[in-house]
């Protein structure tokens, strides 16, 4: 198939893009490279040396002799210019990964905020409509997350996107109807993800649209196999405060002898994937889509959940670092369980990759072997989802540890 990957540059369209090529798929990356000038706003860079997206797909045909072509287009902002590529290039299949994706850099400022919805809702608009327009009948595969459901205590399983519920009917009866899961956006990224899903509600419904919603859980790990297969096609690896998962940051922190930062009690509960299995299930998605005038299809797209306190402490055990409970920013319960349902993806044939010492001990490694390039300031948790909030934490200048204030 002829694939485009849009945010093809990113931390899990990077690996997805490899592991498509791979399987022999023409892949084109469309991307506005703005994951790296996030970099530089922070002042951060990936601990992983990333290479330019040319020479990293320069790197690819030399190790396997596949292409992967490249295309520098803002979805945001280029609606023209992306409506003329799809008329030219006529994809059979669209990943969508093209949205900022970190829920404390969309909740840093007013700015922040202005700039998550913007970017995020209208790329997904644009591409939708370009669709529409062009008469491209792509089967459209959107990486969304489980934040759409929220993290409350319901005492029940979350199903796969659609839930039943009973309908009195004037007449005094009940009728069953499918409907979303009720959405309960925890910061704005996760509600610009609840958006697409209405969007892609109504163009499934309007125009016939073939849509496939993955609402995947936190990602972990470092390594597939494609991007192993060379130093320079390494995928990039975010430790600070703001765009390193959670698993990830404390492994890190355990790894330069930073105590292991958990915000909070640490209850709260999280959904997981490795990134092995996050391309194998996009690999799936795209091999069983749905058909035109079918509803979304939506899988949950995660392998196991965990509290963030047994994590660390799980952490903690292997490397002998320590625990540091400080102020937690988000504005959140302290403590939440999680139950999901994934099994479609289990029915497809995903073999997962759960937690093991051998997995994190690879990612320690790694951590190890770029420490010069840590930079300690970066690593606390600080953007706060309420001015209340920000008032209760700040960072100390060395970097070394949260300050509880007041």
């Amino acid at each position: 198939m002829k694939i485009a990957v849009l945010g093809g540059d990113g931390f899990v369209g990077w690996p997805t893009s490899l592991h498509l090529s791979a399987k022999g798929h023409d892949v084109h990356i469309i991307d506005n490279l703005s994951r790296r000038w996030i970099d530089t706003e922070l002042g951060v860079q990936s601990l992983t040396p990333m290479d330019s997206i040319q020479e990293r797909t320069r790197i690819w045909h030399q190790e396997t002799g596949r292409r992967i072509h490249f295309h520098l287009i803002d979805l945001a902002r280029d609606y023209e210019i992306l409506k003329r590529w799809l008329a030219e290039h006529r994809p059979d299949a669209i990943v969508h990964f093209a949205e900022q994706r970190a829920a404390p850099y969309s909740m840093k400022s007013d700015r922040h905020k202005n700039y998550t919805i913007n970017n995020n809702v209208n790329a997904t608009h644009n591409l939708l409509n370009a669709m529409v327009e062009t008469g491209v009948g792509a089967h459209l595969v959107h990486l969304g997350t489980m934040g759409v459901y929220g993290y409350s205590n319901i005492g029940a399983a979350i199903p796969e996107g659609y839930l039943t519920v009973g309908v009195e009917t004037l007449s005094g009866e009940t009728v069953s109807q499918e409907i979303l899961y009720p959405t309960n956006p925890g910061s704005i990224y996760h509600m610009t993800k609840c958006l697409d899903q209405l969007l892609f509600q109504f163009y499934a419904k309007n125009d016939g649209l073939r849509i496939t919603d993955l609402h995947q859980g936190i990602v972990w790990g470092t390594h597939t196999p494609e991007t192993k297969l060379h130093p320079q096609l390494v995928n990039r690896f975010d430790y600070d405060g703001d765009y390193g998962t959670v698993l990830n940051r404390f492994l890190i922190q355990a790894a330069i002898g930073y105590p292991i930062t958990v915000h909070g009690t640490g209850g709260q509960t999280r959904a997981f994937i490795h990134i092995r299995d996050s391309v194998r299930c996009i690999e799936l998605a795209l091999a069983n889509p749905p058909k035109s005038g079918d509803r979304v299809k939506i899988f949950n797209q995660m392998t196991e959940t965990h509290r963030v306190r047994d994590l660390a402490e799980l952490i903690a055990r292997i490397t002998g670092a320590d625990i540091a409970y400080l102020p937690n920013p988000r504005k959140e319960a302290p403590e939440n369980d999680l139950v999901a349902n994934n099994e479609q993806f289990l029915a497809l044939g995903l073999e997962p990759t759960t937690l093991a010492e051998g997995l994190l001990s690879e990612i320690v490694d790694v951590a190890k072997k770029f420490a010069y390039r840590v930079d300690r300031s970066r690593i606390p948790s600080v953007s706060a989802w309420t001015k209340d909030l920000a008032a209760t934490v700040e960072r100390d200048p060395e970097g070394t540890r949260l300050k509880k204030v007041g």
